[in-house]
């Protein structure tokens, strides 16, 4: 039996007392690896909130979830502080494919590359050498099966606990270090003790001798075997049994025991909990609909962090999260004598994304980063506006329809933008009157096509001939492939008209950007209405000045670039504008001039590149002024390019699809599939 000195008990005592190594629960080491990345402070739909580092990083981090996140970091850090959570579970309820289960799944890959960092690696003890007692038969090692940590052992070496504290004292620990060691005293599991004090007996009682029987070793951090990290989901309810979790009585033990009394008899790392037991994370995936036996299993787990064999104890550290679908949450909650183990959970109710310009992020995980090809093994170009169509089209059906705003309106305010007059105040007061209904279903963003289901379009997309074909994902497209979405995978009738009610506002959406991108086009330019756009902001900003001179040349100090620039106020353009927004009393356009001054000064410190684009009205009027004033109006670019019987009509065809290929990353296919959709009549206003 040979133990190397960096292996003993007293040389892992004094690396925790220099500092190199650590003795901390499951919450504090949780809350430390979140808190380390830094966090900052935000301001959302109108709503303080705190940004977390830690999430966004990595190729496929987690979007979103401001709320939640919020909700989590604090549970975890008031449960490290010693609060109520520590006797708590942290319950994520929402819809299906909303990310409650890669979310959980990405802490957890997290936690595990944060652990295996030498600075924070775990450690555990076993027993080696008992071919010595003579009563463990062919059993020579026993490691602690909850993996236990070294100073969980050291303060409980001895009976007394006055004598453990002076042992400590005795290697370097100062006093408060000693205290909050004992901060997060546990005893010695049922096996652990019994094998110790097997040991204590064979050396007479003398702990040093018995420490010659104990070697620490690192805790495994192995994804496939559940340490560390675990994962239990719920099963078929007459396969499923408490040993999945607890674990059972070992045969091939019991032989080599000459005690049956040992309680290594069992094997509790048969099941899912003893394997995160040293101070890491159990993900019960789904846990109410596990039977009610498992369920009153995590009620005992969960209060009172042990796991319980025939009366044997084994205390565990390890941080509870689970996951539950909403249907499954209500069935359970419904059944009134199941209250005990919700009252044992912190419950975080997670909406489906109801920010539009966070949904494309999601979009891109939707579709994929590896480039697509055809059947034929061609490249599968994807049309620019498809991830705008996506996002518009999903997150549209996860929004309420209210009488205070308009669905675009609500789109909008939520993603942070400006929605005319309306304010966010009252998509506050929308959210705040939803999530008081006691039923779950019906809160914020709990309803819609999630984020399955948006792979399904996508899917649905990729499996049309007429995408093979053209060898593009068009954008347009996605609508037909959502609606059979919508027929195929939504049961309720009502959600049904709702969802396909949104699809059509959608539609007019997507019209919207493509009249932009056709009027970029004519003008060879892919940012000419944004120009236009900031030129009409800069002229009724630069009309209300003082310095404006008698040849209405206004000179001011561009915010993104610094530099001096000068615009002429053309009068004639700002009527035009406020025309087509239906602006038609001088009260009315001073109003609207007030409120875009208000915002441009609200954005430009904090935005310098903002530029009005998501104003969706003003963006319109611009357009259609543009389009009037160049092409006689959009009945006159469209005729141009739907016939082009004529030599100058096909020039202007050609040249647009030139500028589209080559400025507007379109390709052949999607430009004048586009064109062609720019020339019907089809999701006008």
């Amino acid at each position: 039996m040979e133990i190397r000195d960096n292996e003993r008990l007293a040389f892992h005592i004094g690396e925790v007392v220099r500092g190199s190594r650590k003795f901390e629960n499951a919450a504090t080491s949780v809350s430390r690896m979140i808190l380390g990345r830094g966090v900052k402070k935000s301001t959302r739909a109108g709503q303080t909130t705190f940004e977390f580092g830690f999430f966004r990083g990595g190729r496929k981090h987690v979007v979103g979830w401001f709320d939640e996140i919020n909700d989590l970091v604090n549970f975890v850090k008031d449960a490290a502080e010693g609060g109520s959570s520590q006797e708590m579970a942290f319950v994520l309820v929402g819809e299906p494919g909303n990310g409650k289960t890669f979310f959980v799944e990405s802490l957890c890959s997290a936690y595990r590359q944060f652990i295996a960092q030498p600075e924070n690696r775990r450690y555990t003890f076993e027993f080696v050498g008992l071919e010595e007692l003579g009563r463990y038969g062919n059993i020579g090692v026993i490691q602690s099966q909850t993996f236990e940590d070294p100073l969980v052992l050291a303060m409980n070496l001895g009976v007394s606990k006055d004598q453990n504290k002076e042992r400590l004292a005795k290697t370097g620990f100062e006093d408060h270090d000693i205290d909050r060691l004992y901060g997060d005293y546990r005893p010695l599991g049922a096996c652990t003790e019994f094998i110790w004090n097997d040991i204590l007996t064979h050396c007479d009682g003398d702990v040093e001798r018995a420490l010659g029987f104990v070697r620490i070793v690192p805790v495994p951090i192995a994804e496939s075997l559940g340490t560390v990290t675990g994962k239990y989901s719920a099963r078929d309810k007459i396969t499923s049994s408490a040993t999945d979790l607890l674990g059972e009585e070992d045969l091939s033990r019991l032989l080599n025991l000459k005690d049956t009394s040992n309680p290594y008899k069992y094997n509790i790392r048969r099941g899912a909990i003893a394997r995160v037991a040293g101070g890491g994370i159990h993900f019960s995936d789904e846990l109410f609909k596990n039977k009610k036996d498992l369920v009153q299993i995590y009620l005992q787990v969960i209060q009172n962090r042990t796991i319980e064999l025939d009366g044997y104890r084994w205390p565990i550290d390890t941080l509870i999260i689970a996951t539950s679908n909403n249907w499954e949450y209500n069935r359970f909650t419904g059944e009134r004598e199941e209250a005990p183990i919700k009252d044992r959970c912190r419950i975080c109710y997670v909406s489906h994304n109801t920010d539009y310009r966070l949904q494309q992020v999601l979009n891109r995980y939707a579709i994929g980063s590896e480039k697509k090809v055809t059947v034929t093994g061609e490249g599968l170009h994807e049309d620019p506006n498809l991830v705008y169509a996506l996002s518009v089209a999903v997150t549209l059906t996860r929004l309420p329809h209210s009488d205070k705003l308009t669905p675009i309106e609500m789109m909008k305010l939520e993603a942070g933008e400006t929605a005319g007059e309306k304010n966010v105040k009252t998509l506050a007061e929308i959210k705040g009157m939803l999530n008081a209904n006691p039923d779950v279903t019906k809160r914020w963003g709990q309803k819609g096509i999630g984020h399955r289901g948006l792979g399904r379009v996508v899917q649905i997309m990729l499996a049309m001939p007429e995408t093979h074909e053209g060898k593009c994902l068009f954008a347009k497209d996605c609508f037909e492939a959502a609606e059979r979405e919508i027929l195929d995978y939504i049961p309720d009738a009502v959600d049904r008209e709702k969802f396909m009610k949104d699809l059509k506002v959608a539609r007019k959406l997507y019209r919207g950007e493509i009249k932009t991108s056709i009027f970029n086009a004519y003008r060879d330019d892919p940012e000419a209405i944004r120009k236009d756009v900031i030129a009409y902001v800069n002229m009724i900003i630069g009309m209300d000045s003082d310095q404006l001179g008698p040849d209405k040349i206004w000179r001011y100090r561009d915010p993104q670039t610094g530099e001096m620039k000068a615009i002429k106020v053309e009068e004639r353009f700002i009527d035009s504008v406020e025309s087509r927004l239906g602006l038609s009393t001088r009260e009315r356009k001073e109003t609207f001039r007030t409120s875009i001054r208000k915002i441009y000064g609200q954005k430009v410190s904090t935005e310098p590149n903002y530029d009005f684009m998501d104003n969706e009205a003003l963006v319109k009027a611009v357009t259609d002024v543009r389009l009037e004033s160049d092409v006689a109006g959009a009945a006159s670019l469209v005729g141009a390019l739907a016939n082009r019987a004529n030599e100058e009509n096909v020039r202007i065809y050609n040249r647009m699809i030139e500028t589209m290929l080559n400025k507007l990353n379109y390709c052949r296919t999607c430009a004048q599939k586009t064109i062609e959709y720019f020339c019907e009549k089809t999701d006008e206003d």
